[in-house]
């Protein structure tokens, strides 16, 4: 999933996660890779006491740190806030879910600011999240809230260069046939095309997902595909985005190289496929926000914290992706115009 470019040097911000999970571990891991600080000028969230100590669990020399971006060295922006005695490990606490989002909150007035095109943050829980103060349903909806966006926003998620993203999210089923609307559908494919462009992708190739089963089988099983998904992809293809569908849920995965993206009505639709298609190496992207928000699409790994053996592939290519996007977003934006 590695994107190389010649788009102008990026900057992210990276946040350590849960301090309770494996994230310390992997963002300390990304950082002793010296090609990640010849791709992006990386601002790394933490005080030095918790990289430090995220860095002799992983068991991996940090790279030079600096208070401003040079070449080979991360930028630490330390300010002095670690608790005298750290969340405790393993397990889910308010104490964590304070640290996770006192970092998070800073990397995300840095994007109000200009400062970072990006953020990678690593894996968070979402319980001490909520512990914490957290009331939205995800971290999604809480970074949008924070950001003052009100556009369209869906969780994107990748997988072996296949994206996927959803017309509805975190909601109960019950409530998903009624959130499935024609302008709902083409939002989520308009969304994820562009994305899909910023990524690299030259002309992304989408296909879309029925909601019923058999694609309703012409209304028979229900009109959703007839009313709303279809008229959603054509107002698409009217825009000039090579998308198609839609198509029975249970056999597109089977098609899935002809596509670059898949667009999803509901969670598990899509997560299901994702998951059984290979878990290790996902990565999730917060889509539509004005900043590349993206994470590793593991969880915290309470079980295995502190051994120095979670894999950084996932981690690695969340932010492969935010350089990638970031980089591509600059370059258009700092193209002249005619």
């Amino acid at each position: 999933m590695s994107t190389t470019s010649t788009t102008p040097r990026p900057r992210v911000a990276l946040t350590l996660g849960d301090p309770a999970g494996v994230g310390p571990e992997l963002a300390a891991k990304l950082l002793a890779r010296p090609e990640n600080l010849e791709k992006a000028d990386i601002l790394v969230l933490a005080d030095r006491s918790e990289l430090e100590a995220a860095a002799a669990v992983a068991g991996v020399d940090l790279p030079p740190l600096s208070d401003e971006p040079r070449p080979g060295h991360a930028v630490l922006l330390d300010d002095g806030s670690a608790p005298a005695v750290p969340a405790p490990p393993r397990q889910v606490s308010k104490e964590a879910g304070e640290r996770t989002m006192h970092q998070l909150l800073r990397a995300l007035e840095l994007a109000r600011r200009g400062e970072v095109g990006a953020i990678v943050f690593t894996p968070l829980n979402k319980t001490s999240l909520h512990l914490a103060g957290m009331t939205k349903e995800d971290e999604l909806r809480w970074f949008a809230d924070e950001l003052g966006h009100t556009g369209t926003t869906s969780e994107i998620n990748i997988i072996d260069g296949l994206w996927t993203a959803r017309v509805t999210s975190h909601i109960s089923v019950a409530e998903v046939a009624a959130r499935v609307t024609a302008g709902a559908t083409t939002d989520a494919i308009r969304l994820l095309h562009q994305l899909l462009s910023d990524s690299g992708t030259a002309a992304p190739r989408i296909g879309v997902c029925a909601l019923n089963p058999h694609n309703g089988e012409n209304g028979l099983f229900g009109r959703e595909e007839i009313d709303h998904i279809a008229p959603g992809v054509a107002a698409a293809q009217a825009e000039g985005i090579d998308v198609a569908g839609p198509f029975p849920s249970d056999t597109i995965w089977l098609a899935r190289d002809r596509y670059d993206g898949i667009v999803t009505m509901y969670h598990d639709q899509g997560q299901i496929a994702i998951k059984l298609l290979g878990f290790d190496g996902g990565v999730t992207v917060q889509g539509g926000l004005p900043v590349v928000i993206a994470t590793p699409a593991h969880g915290t790994a309470f079980d295995i914290v502190g051994r120095g053996v979670a894999s950084a592939t996932s981690s690695q290519n969340a932010l492969d992706v935010a350089i990638a996007v970031a980089g591509r977003r600059a370059a258009r934006e700092a193209a002249p115009t005619s």
